[in-house]
């Protein structure tokens, strides 16, 4: 049985420019770290990353290791501080763990990684997959007290609000830069909303610098 893979241009089988030595393990697993940057918002005091399958067999010689820590660092697929980064995030008083679990991928691919990050105030955990090239899909999600799966494609836009009338706006702001939303979905909890957009194309700059003051009280999160 063949399975589909999205792919948007010749880059994303090349793979991207990276520090190697795998770009389904490296930079795949890089990217998977920064997502769980990007959800954290900051460095954690606290990471835990569990494989599963493929990952789980080679994360050390493929460096999956120093990937997902880069990512969590918020380094770049070329920074070349790449290899160096769990010395790094360890000399920021970061502790790391690294768990192979014996159990197959709860989400069915052999590449999956299941990191958690916290310190005194918060807590976040991703599920994510590589499935070459650099590319990710994102699977699940924990956060400010929701816990949801996702399709998986980048990229996502996420907004945490109490705001009821979100949704529009957003539609109002994508619609603007006329990037396509294939789906928008939203989640309740503890008096709070969660709206996921997932987009067809990736934002413009402007687009990216003028999501932060669309509503000061939001948490919004570009995947």
């Amino acid at each position: 049985m063949c399975k589909a893979v999205n792919y948007k241009s010749c880059f994303d089988i090349i793979g991207p420019i990276m520090v190697g030595p795998s770009s389904s393990h490296t930079a795949g697993a890089l990217a998977i770290g920064n997502v769980a940057y990007k959800l954290f918002k900051g460095l954690p005091k606290k990471v835990v990353v569990r494989y599963y399958e493929s990952f789980a067999e080679t994360h050390k010689g493929h460096g999956t290791d120093y990937a997902i820590i880069s990512g969590v660092l918020g380094f770049a697929a070329d920074d070349p501080r790449v290899p160096k980064a769990i010395e790094i995030a360890k000399s920021k008083g970061i502790d790391i763990t690294f768990i192979e679990e014996k159990d197959d991928s709860p989400i069915g691919h052999p590449n999956t990684a299941d990191v958690y990050l916290e310190d005194e105030t918060h807590s976040i955990r991703t599920i994510g997959i590589s499935v070459g090239g650099g590319i990710i899909e994102v699977k699940h999600i924990e956060m400010d007290g929701f816990s949801f799966d996702l399709q998986g494609t980048l990229p996502v836009c996420l907004a945490i609000t109490k705001r009821k009338d979100f949704k529009p706006i957003m539609l109002h702001f994508f619609a603007k830069y006329n990037v396509k939303v294939n789906m928008a979905k939203h989640f309740e909890a503890d008096g709070k909303y969660l709206y996921e957009f997932d987009l067809d194309s990736p934002l413009p700059t402007a687009g990216k610098e003028e999501l932060s003051h669309i509503d000061d009280q939001a948490n919004i999160i570009l995947l």
